[in-house]
């Protein structure tokens, strides 16, 4: 009897993509078609990165607050004839309605909490005058952050020969949700000279940039601070004054529908760059000259009377020396399809050799040092009178020989 299996329940991207409606339904998407499914290929693993997914939340806004006042502020009263520093402390619910309702806060004993300062979040607007991501569902603009190191790219000398273009790796983030955040602050003291320099030293940070330097800064802007006001209590008093800070700020969350519609880590392409190398010497003037041969065995060729040896292993010398010729040749006569070499002539594998006849794919051709594939060569021909004729299928290559340098290194006499 089979059993009865609990279903499985569906995560968030599934919940998101049945819900997700086509833009144009006259062009009848399909599930399949929709921004949310995934593509394998640019799944990048983050795995032995340092760099993990970018995100600013609203906490880090909060933390802001609070490490501006505490590292850069740093506010101070001079208490007993001894400086003390002034806690900050974020308004909880409970904490602010206590603040509210008796007018200061107090510890665990009954005792006023004074010097203190305390803020909370009010609200949280978004600023639509500056950039948009344009699509929620579907980002279209994107912030790039290039690494400077990245190891496919290590050295060797290989990549150096070929000039190789090293490949780039780029951390993609989302264009943020701009938003003004509005920040409740209470300050208080036990005495209004103690109160004075805090509002002093607050007000002169006010139209600056609040944040730790090496992670997140976000503008602030202070108007106003209310009158000094005396609460007095049965056991005590406290002198407090308010005031309101407005927060320049950027979202970019840490969601799943965030992560659907952002590629967060792509490799740019690589590049061999294979250059065409020349000589200022006469090919011409090269020749092979044998000093040691043993047919059906090894062979000794001694290129240009220079000690550079060549040794071949069951290679004729007759057929090793047609096998080694390379000589470039320039056209002088160019039309749209057709390019003559003058003072050319075809090279032929020795009698009785075992080898195929010279024929175009004998040769490389090169246009402006661009090759010239085989395939759109229709023919290159030994015109018998110490000039030879290259046919291109201009149709097939796309341009034509015009006005271009056409090169051809291969089996020449």
């Amino acid at each position: 009897m089979a059993r009865d299996l609990k279903p499985l329940p569906k995560n968030q991207s599934q919940i998101l993509q049945e819900a997700f409606t086509p833009y144009d339904n006259t062009i009848s998407k399909t599930a399949s078609d929709t921004v949310f499914s995934k593509n394998r290929a640019k799944e990048i693993s983050f795995k032995d990165k340092k760099q993990k997914d970018f995100s600013v939340s609203i906490k880090d806004h909060d933390e802001v607050i609070k490490y501006y006042f505490e590292n850069t502020i740093k506010p101070s009263v001079i208490q007993n004839g001894e400086r003390v520093m002034v806690p900050i402390m974020y308004g909880s619910p409970e904490r602010w309605k206590t603040v509210q309702s008796d007018g200061a806060l107090r510890d665990k004993d009954g005792k006023l909490l004074t010097p203190l300062i305390m803020y909370k979040r009010d609200t949280l607007e978004k600023n639509r005058s500056l950039g948009n991501k344009l699509d929620g569902n579907k980002v279209h603009n994107y912030q790039l952050f290039e690494q400077k190191f990245n190891p496919k790219n290590q050295y060797d000398k290989f990549s150096l020969i070929t000039n190789r273009q090293p490949s780039k790796e780029v951390y993609m983030s989302v264009i943020p949700d701009y938003v003004t955040l509005t920040y409740s602050c209470i300050i208080f003291t036990d005495y209004i000279e103690q109160i004075n320099p805090i509002i002093e030293a607050i007000n002169f940070s006010g139209d600056s940039y609040w944040g730790d330097f090496s992670r997140f800064k976000f503008r602030a802007r202070i108007d106003s601070f209310s009158t000094v006001t005396e609460v007095t209590t049965t056991d005590g008093r406290a002198v407090k004054s308010t005031f309101n800070i407005i927060l320049n700020g950027y979202i970019i969350p840490d969601t799943i529908n965030k992560q659907i519609a952002n590629a967060d880590m792509y490799y740019g392409t690589s590049q061999l760059v294979f250059n065409f190398e020349t000589t200022t010497s006469d090919l011409d003037t090269v020749t092979a000259t044998a000093t040691v041969v043993t047919p059906g065995g090894s062979t000794t060729i001694f290129e240009g009377g220079s000690n550079i040896s060549l040794t071949i292993l069951g290679i004729e010398l007759g057929d090793a020396t047609y096998l080694a010729i390379s000589k470039p040749k320039t056209a002088s006569v160019i039309t749209q399809n057709t390019a003559l070499f003058p003072l050319s002539t075809f090279a032929s594998p020795p009698v009785g050799s075992s080898l195929p006849a010279t024929s175009k794919t004998s040769f490389v051709f090169y246009a402006n040092g661009v090759n010239i594939p085989n395939d759109y060569v229709t023919s290159f021909v030994d015109n018998a009178n110490n000039t030879c004729t290259l046919t291109i299928n201009t149709t097939g290559l796309g341009y034509y020989l015009t006005g271009k340098e056409i090169t051809a290194i291969g089996k020449f006499q």
